[in-house]
């Protein structure tokens, strides 16, 4: 027959009583979601974040502010 071991590493810390010990631990883990991509160089007051498929990023500029957004415009 024959047997197979499977051990994990553990990692053990001993602080001592009266010691001054500062213990920092730090583990590798997810990064969280991707967030957006935001061109905002040009950005003017009222700038209107929108998606622009030829630069494939999210801009505010000065070209589509809240004061171009009209009734039934283009935009």
């Amino acid at each position: 027959m024959t047997s197979v071991n499977v051990t994990t590493t553990r990692n053990t810390v001993t602080v001592n009583e009266g010691d001054a010990t500062i213990i920092t631990i730090r583990t590798v883990g997810p990064q969280g979601p991707k967030g957006i991509d935001l061109n905002e160089t040009d950005k003017v007051d009222g700038s209107v974040i929108y998606y622009d498929s030829s630069s494939a990023t999210f801009k505010a500029d000065a070209t589509t502010t809240k004061l171009t957004l009209v009734d039934g415009g283009n935009f």
